[in-house]
């Protein structure tokens, strides 16, 4: 970790020890909010932030996304989260609990491409993507540079479809050994199979070079050039076992004409990869992110 990084870490850390983050999914009822706030009152947390969603307020499903505030939250967080659960049973809910000053420990993947890779790094260097960085992991070597410049871990693992069953079990046990909590496909190249997906649900980041569900697969620009588009996009989705088919984060799009050929239609879709990726990323480090089913709620 390097020294700038490491006092942009502590400043923040800082600011936010006494910050928390509540995500909850249940079934709608009346109550649900009520009791979160008597749970969050009892230890004189204070409710900054409070967005909500249902479904349906009649049979539906409920979400809600708080932020709050609350004195010495380092030494009262592990009690909290042990007394929430009665209160979860009590509504069916799925839940997360979080401490800000938790900063999220992020794992790159990246092929031959860098512009998704060097926009996260440009975000993490400025500031304004609150993670820690832990390791950076290719199947080719042009990366290298550029992330051992910045004091990143880079570990360059050969991979295709004969030995993808070896190369993952190196990668999962690098994820294990550095305690990954989220990892950022930006323009990583490789299939994933279903035991890697399962083995980090909800935790996959990927970036698709298509305004999905369109154009899915090899050669979208080229496609999309045959067909003469007027829009093209980028999607960030969630990796599942169904490719390209997972929760979408976000998504972006440009408007283009005739005179876009595919160099000029491979340059814009880059800015928007870009862009796109770094948003969905940054949403899921400010856990503002909700899986529900197939979709994402995203306060």
């Amino acid at each position: 970790m390097s020294s700038f990084f490491k006092n942009q870490l502590e400043q923040f850390q800082e600011k936010n020890q006494n910050r928390g983050r509540l995500l909850v999914s249940c079934p709608d009822q009346p109550g649900i909010v009520a009791a979160i706030s008597q749970f969050l009152f009892s230890y004189n947390a204070n409710i900054i932030e409070s967005n909500q969603y249902s479904t349906n307020p009649e049979g539906g499903r409920f979400f809600i996304r708080i932020e709050f505030e609350c004195p010495s939250l380092k030494d009262k967080a592990k009690d909290m989260k042990q007394q929430f659960v009665e209160i979860a049973a009590q509504f069916s809910m799925e839940w997360s609990f979080r401490p800000v000053f938790e900063v999220k420990r992020t794992a790159i993947f990246v092929s031959k491409e860098l512009h998704c890779l060097l926009e996260l790094l440009w975000e993490w260097q400025s500031g304004d993507l609150l993670t820690d960085i832990a390791l950076v992991i290719s199947n080719h070597e042009e990366a290298r540079d550029v992330v051992e410049g910045l004091n990143i871990p880079f570990y360059y693992i050969p991979a295709n479809k004969d030995i993808r069953a070896e190369v993952e079990a190196k990668q999962l046990q690098l994820l294990k050994e550095h305690d990954i909590d989220v990892i950022v496909l930006a323009r990583y190249m490789q299939i994933l199979t279903p035991n890697f997906v399962a083995a980090n649900p909800n935790k996959i980041i990927n970036i698709h070079h298509s305004f999905l569900p369109a154009f899915i697969g090899a050669r979208p620009y080229e496609r999309a050039y045959s067909r003469g588009v007027k829009l093209i996009g980028a999607t960030s989705h969630y990796v599942t076992n169904d490719l390209d088919e997972g929760p979408i984060i976000e998504q972006d799009i440009a408007r283009v004409d005739h005179r876009s050929n595919v160099e000029a239609l491979k340059k814009i879709g880059r800015s928007i990869e870009r862009s796109v990726l770094a948003r969905a990323v940054k949403w899921h480090l400010e856990d503002r992110v909700i899986v529900h089913q197939n979709k994402t709620i995203v306060f």
